[in-house]
């Protein structure tokens, strides 16, 4: 308990210090747009911003790949095309046009057009860092099964994190949910999960190479949907469509389709919660992360003493609130993998014996 009081004194005296010195150093400059922080934040980038020294931005800037139907294929770095600059006709559309924060091109004709982009944009680096990294993991894993008997020797340290969480993962979901086929499933829903949890964690750091919200990109999420809805529907057993198109219901409910009807549409809203489920609550726990953050700077105009006190409740809820996402990001893992375990035990379900 000192050392506590110790701590918080130590805070209480600095503090108000440093908050006025920030205090003098934002009065000239314009307010500050809490909506364009967060949405640079957990939006897409040609850039991958790392900090700012002395009012200049300390950036990794990325490759641009693009093809346009005009003058064909380009690539160049985006430090040409950073801070509203225009490079070869090609500018990134600002606020409120079309395309905003997207690559478009100016023909001759002063025509705004979409080339084909594959740019390496700060989500695409960031996936495959990840991805990278998550394949590393697991080889260093298997590299500890190889170089020991498991039969005799428990593994120990990250070997044993690693343990535990696949044997959590393939006895408490896979196999209960699925059945006696489990094992023909268990490497997509491993790599799932273990691929949400780590970008996830990975969105939570907040400097280079993690802070890029994955997980919070609609796309990504889309496509593990994707991938359980295939696994689903192309390898569902014939018990699982003849309950779709031709169930077992009285004969007026066969005469009139309803109930395949809401079943063909049930195949479509299961993923699509699966989509939007993932993609909101990571979404959602990064801007109220950044929200509080700024509320920092909000109150620097407000008094030593306003800004003070309100900057110790922000800190102290945004730690409360970083250490709530490392939970969300197992959860969130952890809730993919389970309904699509769940989605794709029902497509394996066999008639009841008579």
């Amino acid at each position: 308990m000192s050392r506590i009081k110790f701590i918080l004194t130590i805070l209480l005296v600095l503090l108000p210090p440093a908050l006025a010195a920030a205090q003098d150093g934002l009065v000239a400059e314009d307010d500050i747009n809490v909506t364009e922080i967060i949405f640079d934040h957990v939006g897409d980038s040609y850039e991958w911003h790392l900090c700012t020294i002395k009012d200049k931005p300390v950036c990794i800037y990325l490759p641009v790949i693009l093809h346009s139907k005009v003058s064909g294929w380009h690539c160049f770095s985006s430090r040409n095309i950073a801070h509203g600059q225009s490079y070869r006709g090609f500018s990134i559309a600002p606020e409120g046009a079309k395309h905003a924060g997207k690559l478009v091109e100016v023909t001759a004709a002063g025509e705004t057009i979409k080339p084909f982009d594959i740019s390496l944009t700060k989500n695409v680096v960031a996936l495959m860092f990840n991805s990278i990294l998550l394949i590393v993991l697991v080889l260093c894993t298997a590299r500890w099964y190889k170089r020991h008997d498991a039969c005799e020797e428990a593994p120990k340290g990250f070997a044993g994190i690693m343990e535990m969480l696949i044997t959590m993962v393939e006895d408490d979901i896979i196999k209960d949910c699925i059945g006696k086929d489990y094992k023909r499933y268990s490497p997509y829903l491993l790599t799932a999960f273990f691929f949400i949890f780590l970008n996830n964690l990975m969105g939570i750091v907040p400097f280079f190479p993690g802070g890029a919200t994955i997980t919070g990109n609609i796309a990504v999420t889309m496509v593990l949907a994707l991938c359980t809805f295939f696994a689903v529907n192309v390898f569902g057993n014939k018990h699982y469509w003849k309950d779709i198109l031709w169930p077992d219901v009285p004969v007026f409910l066969k005469a009139f389709p309803l109930m395949p009807v809401i079943e063909i549409i049930g195949m479509f809203t299961k993923p699509f919660s699966l989509m939007i489920r993932l993609f909101a609550n990571i979404l959602a726990g990064h801007c109220m992360i950044i929200g509080v953050v700024c509320v920092v700077f909000l109150t620097a105009r407000m008094g030593v003493a306003m800004n003070a006190g309100l900057s110790v409740v922000a800190v102290v809820i945004g730690v409360f609130m970083d250490i709530l996402e490392l939970l969300v990001a197992f959860l969130q893992a952890y809730v993919f993998t389970m309904l699509s375990s769940v989605f794709i035990g029902l497509s394996r379900q066999e008639p009841e014996a008579e």
